[in-house]
């Protein structure tokens, strides 16, 4: 028996509308999906402060990340991820000081990478010679870390939810220390 040639125009037809419209139900099923704070971890490792120009200063704050997934992950500065802080006073989370990624980091399947968020400001550098220049700089650090419990990445196509913990309090201590 041969199949008829609607039966073939049927099941190719069908197929197509099939392949078409998989992105489409994935990006509706991806929506509703809760977001993954366990598929990439972060563990804090140093912060940095470097002047960056003429009248800015820049934090850097490294963290390893480890990918738990069984899928290679890409990092890059682009619009998919949102950077937000967590804020110590209730958890609640916003978008100011909004740090961003400092390179793009590949990170294969069930490994770890480095990677180093940013967050630049507008600042007066000391002077070498300042007596206060140590306490002028941790107090610039401290600052633009006051109220924030950790920052946050929201991956928004594969809902993974990456907490960037804080360790920067020792320099909130020191700057409190050095007053």
């Amino acid at each position: 028996m041969r199949p008829s040639k609607f039966f073939v125009f049927g099941m190719v037809f069908a197929a197509a509308l099939a392949v078409a419209a998989w992105p489409l139900y994935e990006s509706v099923l991806r929506k509703g999906m809760p977001w993954d704070p366990n598929a990439i971890t972060a563990t804090y490792q140093s912060t940095q402060l470097r002047q960056t120009g003429q009248g800015d200063a820049t934090v850097f704050l490294a963290y390893e990340l480890e990918n738990n997934t069984n899928a290679d992950y890409w990092l890059s500065d682009s619009p998919r991820y949102v950077i937000m802080n967590r804020l110590e006073s209730d958890g609640s989370l916003n978008s100011q000081d909004q740090p961003r990624l400092s390179y793009s980091t590949f990170l294969p399947a069930h490994q770890r990478a480095q990677i180093t968020l940013q967050i630049q400001r507008p600042f007066i550098w000391p002077a070498d010679d300042d007596p206060d220049v140590a306490n002028r700089l941790t107090e610039f650090v401290a600052q633009r870390l006051s109220g924030v419990q950790a920052f946050v990445l929201f991956d928004q196509p594969d809902h993974f939810e990456v907490d960037f913990p804080s360790g920067w309090q020792k320099l909130e201590l020191a700057s409190e220390t050095g007053k």
